[in-house]
Order: structure tokens, then sequence, then C-alpha cells
């Protein structure tokens, strides 16, 4: 049997008891280390603390292992149970089907234990779930790659008047193009996105929209598809009202609601960020709104309050 298993956001705490169970009935756990990560880290040291709570040896599953070795991990699995963790949901915001159609096509059982993710946890806002549309992803600007096919997702959202959650990017264990030009690979050192940065390169894509005439927006016809309509308003501006996330579902997580703008002035403090971009609001929704809401102050002032 391979068993995925949740661990929600916050500590080794948040595993469910059933995913537990199934950890404590393993052989062999992996831990997927790539596409997010727990308060504490992953370093030789928060993998004692998972550890010693789980009463298990864990391996650390890097992208590489999972992209290129899943085959001996289930076929670890056809003769013995396997565990592999998953911080969050297995399939939140980051899913493994490949790894369950891989395992069903040779014929190995797999469980799924759920746990919470940041697709869900966001509702803590005030901001309710099913008013979402599209979540998208934001990653990393270089200098000769700027991406920016989020931006008509976002605006899709905002004309339905739907919030929109920006996933911010993870690079963990990412080779460097100049050691893949020389056939080694060097890998870099690890990088978060921080809402800051993301707040920039959102604002950075709008004025580069603008400016070369192809902001338009979006109309719902008659028949349920989407039409472009140039000419219309951008998608957002340093005046949008949004919520910034940080550390989501650990204790001292970090919730800040207010403008482009003003988030743009705070430090957010360590990883993982997450930004939502927000759509029309109900009465409800902004009463709970309110609490996280920036209402003058020194900065300092305004980073004590969000806390």
């Amino acid at each position: 049997m391979l068993f995925i298993v949740g661990l929600g956001l916050g500590d080794e705490k948040d595993i469910t008891l059933r995913g537990l169970e199934a950890v404590k009935k393993c052989k062999t756990v992996y831990i997927e280390a790539y596409t997010s990560l727990l308060s504490f880290g992953l370093s030789s040291n928060g993998l004692s603390t998972l550890e010693k709570l789980y009463g298990k040896s864990i391996t650390l599953a890097d992208r590489e292992m999972v992209e290129e070795k899943a085959d001996d991990i289930l076929s670890e699995a056809r003769g013995s149970d396997v565990a592999f963790l998953v911080v969050g949901d297995p399939f939140g915001a980051t899913t493994h089907t490949d790894l369950v159609v891989r395992a069903n096509k040779i014929g190995v059982d797999v469980k799924v234990v759920h746990n919470a993710s940041v697709m869900n946890a966001v509702g803590v806002c005030g901001l309710q779930l099913y008013r979402y549309g599209e979540t998208v992803s934001i990653p990393f600007f270089t200098e000769t790659w700027r991406p920016d096919s989020f931006y008509e997702k976002i605006q899709r959202n905002r004309t339905l008047g739907l919030h929109t959650l920006c996933l911010l990017d993870i690079r963990v264990k990412e080779p460097s193009l100049e050691s893949l030009c020389r056939g080694r690979k060097q890998y870099e050192p690890p990088r978060y996105m921080t809402i800051n940065t993301c707040i920039e390169q959102l604002l950075e894509v709008e004025q580069t929209r603008a400016e070369s005439g192809t902001v338009h927006g979006f109309i719902l016809s008659s028949s349920g598809h989407f039409k472009c309509s140039f000419g219309g308003g951008g998608s957002y501006s340093e005046d949008t009202d949004c919520v910034g996330f940080a550390r989501l579902g650990s204790e001292d997580q970090r919730i800040v609601a207010g403008t482009l703008r003003e988030l743009q002035m705070i430090d957010f403090g360590t990883p993982l960020h997450c930004l939502v971009i927000v759509g029309k609001t109900h009465p409800v929704e902004e009463e709970m709104l309110d609490f996280y809401k920036l209402k003058g102050g020194t900065l300092e002032q305004i980073e004590n309050r969000s806390a």
C-alpha cells in the first residue's frame, strides 16, 4: 500500500490521527520537499522533530527523486507499506496525481489521508471560499523570462467579482542555467517569493500591459463563453484591496488586509507567503475582513496589529 499523507500547514503536530496511524505502520517514509515547507523547515533538525513524533526514519524526497525515481518508490510499495508525506493536503495547492496514476497502472493500492491546505485555510480572513475564482501561480521573474499568463485569469476573476488566490513561487534545489550548460548540476540557494516581490511583479505586468495597449476586459456572453473586450480597464492597481498571508496555519501567522500599495510596505517575515486579490465583497465578508485592515499608525504599529 502507498499512503499519501497530508501534514497540514503548521508543524509536526498538525498531522491527523489517521495520518499518524498510517505513518507508524509503514516500513518506509518519504517527505516531499519541493512544493511547500512546514514552519520549522525541512533541515536535519526539522526532520528529527518529525521523526521523534512519528517514530520513523524519514527520507527527504526532492523534485529529482520524485520525478526520476518514482518507480523505485512504487516498486517498494508493491511489497510493503510506504508513506509519502506532503505538506498541506496531497491534492491541495500542488497535486500528486501523477504518482497515483502510476501506482494504479502497476497495481499498487493507494490510500490518501487529507489535511488542511492553503486552499481552505485562506478562509480565516473572512472572504468566503465559494467566492474565489481560479487560483494563479506567480513565478519569479528573471532578466530574460517574465511570464504573465496569470494576468488574464486575475482579470477574469475580477470581472466576475471573484477573489483570486495567488500562490507565490518556491524554488528549492533548482539547478543553475550556467551549471546545466556545463553539464554539471550545481544548485541555486532556496528562494521563497515574498508578498513584496509578488506585488512588484503584479504592478509591473499591469503597467506593461497598459503601455503596450494589450489591457482588455472579459465579457460573459449569453452562451456562457468569455469574449475579449479590448479597451477595457486593467485587472488591478496600487489601490486594489488585497490580503497578505504569511506562515498560514502556524502559531505566528500574519494576516494583513490593505491595498497593494500598503501591503508592499510591510515586512511579512519568513516564508511561506501568499496573496489574495479581493473581488466583490458581501457585508459579512467586509465585517470579518475589517479585523485585519490597516487603520493608520506607524509601520511598526501596523505590523504589531497584524501579527
